[in-house]
Formats: structure tokens, sequence, C-alpha cells
């Protein structure tokens, strides 16, 4: 069954997932936080702190930082015991995580606040009816678009697939690789439930950058 915080949306989501080795110039954890705070500035809805090669320490310090600004919900990737210690609003599984079953079953026996979003990131159908199976709070498809961060994970899925993902199963889609401001509508309209981007919003480095990525940002969320 599906996770009891899978509701229909009632706008779309845009979530930025973080990636400090991209950023155009300084590559510090101190340069990802002011990315963070600037991402929540312009209206993200969701932060996903996806930083593999962070210490335990220096990620949970991360984390923090990111929940405590209150208009974003901070998801982290893999570790599941620092969302937990920060407060976050959950954790977000990849293809060599532990299973979500397992990690669902873990959270909602009384292990995490009853709201905690398991995310899991999937490739094709199947794996979207196995996230939904597992009790998935939601569910990443894509890549949707060529982009280089989802190179090993074969050629771009396009918006057809999404609409068919997005329909086969009741857990929000969100639709990821390759999405930006510019195609953000079709898969809107293809059925995701929002988007999740890196270079999109790491690239708005300046302030012009910035005030043009949150009239990108309110765009996206008037979209449904």
């Amino acid at each position: 069954m599906p996770a009891k915080d899978s509701q229909p949306i009632a706008r779309p989501i845009v979530c930025y997932v973080t990636d400090r080795k991209a950023l155009r110039e300084k590559k510090t954890v101190s340069a990802l936080l002011d990315r963070i705070r600037e991402a929540a500035a312009a209206g993200v809805d969701w932060v996903q702190i996806r930083e593999k090669d962070l210490p335990a320490r220096e990620l949970l310090a991360v984390v923090r930082d990111a929940v405590a600004l209150a208009s974003v919900r901070v998801i982290v990737n893999d570790r599941l015991d620092v969302a937990l210690a920060a407060g976050a609003a959950g954790v977000h599984l990849g293809h060599a995580s532990v299973p979500a079953r397992e990690v669902v079953r873990w959270c909602r026996a009384g292990n995490a606040p009853a709201d905690f979003l398991v995310g899991v990131s999937c490739h094709s159908l199947e794996g979207a009816q196995e996230a939904e199976s597992a009790g998935a709070s939601y569910t990443y498809f894509g890549p949707i678009y060529e982009t280089p961060s989802k190179i090993p994970f074969g050629k771009p899925h396009g918006v057809e697939e999404l609409a068919h993902v997005a329909k086969a199963v009741r857990i929000p889609v969100i639709a990821i690789g390759g999405v930006n401001e510019s195609n953000a509508a079709e898969c809107i309209r293809a059925g995701a439930a929002g988007i999740a981007a890196i270079r999109m919003i790491q690239d708005a480095s300046d302030v012009d950058n910035a005030v043009v990525l949150k009239k990108a940002i309110e765009a996206i969320h008037r979209l449904r």
C-alpha cells in the first residue's frame, strides 16, 4: 500500500538536488549552504541533500542548517540516521541503497515521525511500481531529458514514458534529469507531481539569475 502521506499534490513540487562539486565557483560546504539559502528564498519546496562523500558529522551539520530554513522540506540522500537526527522531512533512496520496503517498514513501526517521507529513484515503470508496492511516499523518474549527471542511467525516457509511469502509479512521480524552466510545463502536463533539478538551481549564481529563478519557480507552481 502507498504511504499515508502520498496524497494528491496541490501544486507542482520544485526540488533542489544538491551537488556542491558541480557549483560554478567555490565547491565548499559553505558555498553549498549559501546556495541552499538562495534556493529557499527563490521558492523551492524541497531540498534533497545529495552529498554522498561528506563525513556523517559534517553532513549532519549541513542538514541541520538546511532544516532551520522553515520554508523548505529537507530530504537526505541515503543517510536515514542523519535525516532523523537532524529532524529532516525524509530520506531518499537510490538503486544502491537499503531496500525501500525495509526502510518503510522500520519507519512506519514508530521509529520515525508519521509524516516522514521515504522516496525512491527509479528508471522504469517496474521500478516505480515496486516503489509504490514498498510503501514509498514518492518516486523520482528519469532521466527525462539528456543531462550529464544521469548518463550512467541510460538514454532519456522522454515525457511520453513519464506520462505512462505517472498514470500507472498512485504515489507522486517527480520528473528528474535535464528538467528546467523551459520544459517543466510538459513534465507537469504529462502527470508529474513536480520536478527535481540540480543545474537549473545551482546555475542561478548571481542576483539577476536568482530573480529569474524565482520567477521560473513561481511559474512552475502555477502550472496545476
